[in-house]
């Protein structure tokens, strides 16, 4: 009969294993970087479809009884402007993040987790206002406004306002991995301090 006395001989072995090996923690690399490539694709996406957004159609001119052609197109509202210029810039700020994260990898990573949660909460507020912006223009080109008197465009304009409704819904989800970003980032800070 074996001795209740001694310990034994595995569990102190796995005990020491245990002991040894570091601990484990969960890498957020390969999830920062893919986020980061879909939001250059997300931008780089919508300011495409933006940019294609041109239709003409012959529509009747309000004071002379005929008709003439008249050019739908992004640089006709500054909003849609405004639109383009800032998703060029989250597509390049994507572009840029995803090669310092490759670059400085896990050796720098906790000293670029704070410049990065910042610069995402930065770019999460250029990307939202711009699809605000544009999305407010593009339901009075939809629905119009009786009070003001201004009249829905996208029943003549159909392919111009799909263009732009198409971009709007990719940059809105932009935003969406933007805040992602921001969420990972906090996070992987928080794992970060001691306990």
């Amino acid at each position: 009969m074996a001795s209740t006395d001694k310990p034994d001989h595995r569990e102190s072995i796995k005990s020491e294993e245990a002991l040894a090996a570091p601990p484990r923690r969960s890498n957020y690399f390969s999830v920062h970087v893919a986020l980061r490539v879909l939001l250059f694709a997300a931008s780089v996406t919508a300011v495409v479809v933006m940019v294609t957004a041109k239709q003409t159609e012959i529509v009747p001119v309000p004071v002379f009884p005929f008709r003439a052609p008249l050019e739908a197109k992004f640089s006709d509202s500054p909003a849609f402007i405004y639109f383009i210029s800032a998703l060029s810039v989250a597509g390049l700020y994507g572009i840029l993040t995803t090669l310092v994260s490759i670059v400085l990898k896990p050796a720098h990573e906790t000293r670029f987790l704070l410049h990065f949660a910042l610069l995402d909460v930065l770019m999460l507020g250029i990307v939202a206002s711009a699809t605000g912006a544009a999305g407010g223009v593009a339901y009075i080109g939809l629905k119009g406004n009786s009070h003001v008197g201004w009249v829905k465009v996208c029943n003549v304009y159909d392919k111009f306002c799909q263009h732009v409704g198409s971009s709007i819904a990719v940059a809105l989800f932009a935003s969406v991995l933007l805040v992602l970003f921001t969420m990972l980032s906090v996070f992987s800070i928080y794992r970060k301090i001691p306990k």
